[in-house]
């Protein structure tokens, strides 16, 4: 119980309120489209909960984020967007794991419970764009080899999902507006699916409440930047 009012101390009126509106909207779509897709319901709920300590800068979001990479991935495979799958399972997990050892490596002023904030130079922007351009290229043949669905979104998300990865485990604050990119190219991933399936429906729901937990991530981790730059 006292650990309980801890966690409800950590977090801000704004941060819990995003939580509970995820958490809820997430059951509501459940419940009003899908009710069979256990995974789905446990997948999202985890992905909810990870980002809310993700905009915290804590470790145990991307810890949260394996686990949701891994019940991801299985439900990309049902539908047959190996592109998904294969993005999830081959990069967003194990970098997820990459992430949390350096997230756990430079804790703030010895705070484990928030990472510090790092700042790319130019070089290493060009760099990451760079590599993202030579994952984009080797993956879209990866995928067609496949015969991935919606082969064009499947790899944009790729595109998002690497630059979010890559710049989560350099600790840059523009970790969550790649996120962001992200998450409106899997709306659409799924919205698509959808047209032969209505229960994907909850699905879109999830990565709608992503959106926005992503959106106030960045501002989030902006404002821990400029308090870490003041050495507070």
């Amino acid at each position: 119980m006292h650990k309980m009012k801890e966690y409800f101390k950590y977090f801000s009126k704004t941060e819990l309120a995003l939580w509970i509106s995820s958490v809820m909207l997430i059951l509501i779509s459940f419940l009003a489209f899908d009710r069979e897709n256990w995974l789905t319901l446990v997948a999202s709920l985890i992905g909810a909960t990870s980002l809310i300590f993700n905009a915290k800068g804590n470790p145990l979001g991307q810890f949260l984020m394996i686990v949701f990479s891994l019940l991801y991935g299985i439900i990309s495979f049902s539908f047959a967007y190996y592109g998904e799958m294969i993005t999830y399972l081959g990069m967003t997990a194990p970098m997820a794991l990459f992430a949390l050892i350096s997230w756990l490596r430079h804790p703030y002023k010895g705070n484990k419970a928030e990472v510090t904030v790092n700042q790319l130079k130019a070089k290493e922007i060009v760099f990451m764009l760079a590599l993202s351009v030579v994952v984009t290229f080797t993956f879209y043949f990866i995928l067609e080899a496949f015969d991935t669905a919606n082969i064009i979104p499947s790899t944009l998300s790729v595109t998002t999902s690497f630059i979010a990865v890559y710049l989560t485990f350099r600790r840059s604050a523009y970790f969550a507006l790649a996120y962001a990119a992200n998450d409106l190219v899997l709306i659409v991933l799924w919205a698509l699916a959808t047209i032969s399936n209505i229960t994907y429906v909850s699905v879109i729901l999830c990565f709608v409440m992503f959106l926005v937990n992503d959106l106030y991530g960045f501002v989030n981790w902006q404002k821990m930047q400029k308090r870490q730059q003041r050495g507070r």
